[in-house]
């Protein structure tokens, strides 16, 4: 009973949040969450993948041990494979998401880092 509503939980919270990372840099009233959902992330990728692996998500681990419970049999090498492949039918080539996904992350990292460092500069001046 709980696993469909699960299932459900996990595509619209893992979606809003992987939005918010790609946006939330881009609203100044939403900096300082934008940075800490980067660091969050940064900590899962890169932290935790030195034991599970690089790229480790949790979100996406548990994901998938629903969906397995389920009976889906599904996995892809990441989220945002997975969620390209569900919206559109393509299974587009894993490496390359993969690729830009690191590259989009690290672009949003460092335009929120920056901005929020500008943010602070300009509080403090006033």
């Amino acid at each position: 009973m709980w696993l469909p509503f699960l299932n459900i939980f996990f595509f619209i919270f893992h979606t809003a949040f992987t939005i918010f990372n790609m946006s939330g840099w881009a609203f100044r009233r939403s900096r300082k969450w934008h940075l800490l959902t980067i660091l969050l992330t940064a900590a899962s990728w890169f932290i935790l993948g030195i034991w599970y692996g690089w790229g480790y998500c949790a979100c996406t681990d548990w994901h998938w041990q629903v969906r397995e419970a389920m009976g889906y049999n599904d996995r892809s090498n990441s989220y945002i494979h997975f969620l390209l492949l569900k919206l559109t039918g393509k299974d587009f080539n894993a490496a390359l998401v993969e690729k830009v996904t690191l590259y989009v992350f690290l672009l949003c990292a460092a335009l929120s880092i920056g901005l929020n460092i500008r943010d602070r500069r300009k509080a403090a001046r006033q």
